[in-house]
């Protein structure tokens, strides 16, 4: 436990002074909440106000940006640079390692989190959620989905230098496929197809339901078993292929 201890406070020094990264995947969802919200957030999207509906997408897009994206990024730049082939002769147990960097990246996304409903309340007067419990919930089940399929893309990416192509090339159309920023409603029939098989499109209806609708998560079925199983899904893919030696050099 002391040695988890001390790898996690390493991890979030090491995301907060990472200014890119703390950037493009932390402060970009609230630059967009805050652009997206003022331009159309007073128009209604389905049924809802749009701010409201934002707020909730870009929740969604926080969580696949801190706990897929940026994590995916790290992973293979460490394992290529050499820095996990050096900690495994270290006395950190790989468990122990690996539960840091996740925890040290779950944290940063509930930290936006808090910063976007925040931000939602003082800029665009949107209450804040009724059904607290269903919502952690929510948000921590798609962070654990979003950080396995995160380690699972990074065991598949062979070379640093394609690391930030491929994951951006996956985590953008997602996020604008499933809905993120608007509605996916009136998208051509192939992109609301695409959109079906998609963890986000599941976890943005679990976190609209609970935030928008005051749905509990126990009555949300359908969206926790797709998250559930993207995420077991994530964690097979990365059990089977994850590996601590660089491919390069």
């Amino acid at each position: 436990m002391r040695l988890f201890r001390h790898e996690l406070r390493g991890e979030l020094l090491l995301y907060v002074r990472s200014r890119e990264l703390a950037f493009f995947t932390f402060l970009l969802p609230m630059v967009f909440f805050v652009l997206l919200g003022s331009t159309y957030g007073k128009d209604t999207v389905d049924g809802v106000k749009g701010s409201h509906f934002l707020e909730a997408g870009m929740i969604g897009y926080g969580a696949i940006s801190i706990a897929f994206a940026g994590l995916a990024i790290v992973l293979v730049i460490r394992r290529e640079a050499g820095v996990l082939k050096r900690l495994r002769a270290t006395p950190l147990p790989a468990p122990a390692y690996i539960a840091a960097l996740l925890t040290a990246f779950m944290a940063a996304f509930a930290v936006e989190v808090a910063g976007l409903i925040l931000l939602g309340r003082v800029l665009f007067s949107i209450p804040l959620p009724h059904q607290l419990g269903s919502l952690v919930l929510a948000l921590l089940l798609g962070a654990i989905c979003f950080c396995a399929l995160g380690v699972a893309v990074a065991a598949l990416i062979r070379s640093a230098e394609g690391a930030s192509a491929v994951v951006n090339a996956i985590y953008l159309p997602a996020a604008f496929l499933a809905g993120a920023f608007f509605s996916p409603h009136h998208f051509p029939s192939v992109f609301r197809d695409i959109a079906a098989v998609l963890p986000l499109t599941y976890f943005l209806r679990l976190v609209r339901n609970v935030m928008l609708h005051g749905h509990e998560i126990w009555s949300q079925g359908t969206n926790v078993a797709v998250i559930a199983a993207w995420g077991i899904a994530g964690v097979i893919i990365a059990l089977r292929r994850f590996r601590w030696e660089p491919h390069e050099g």
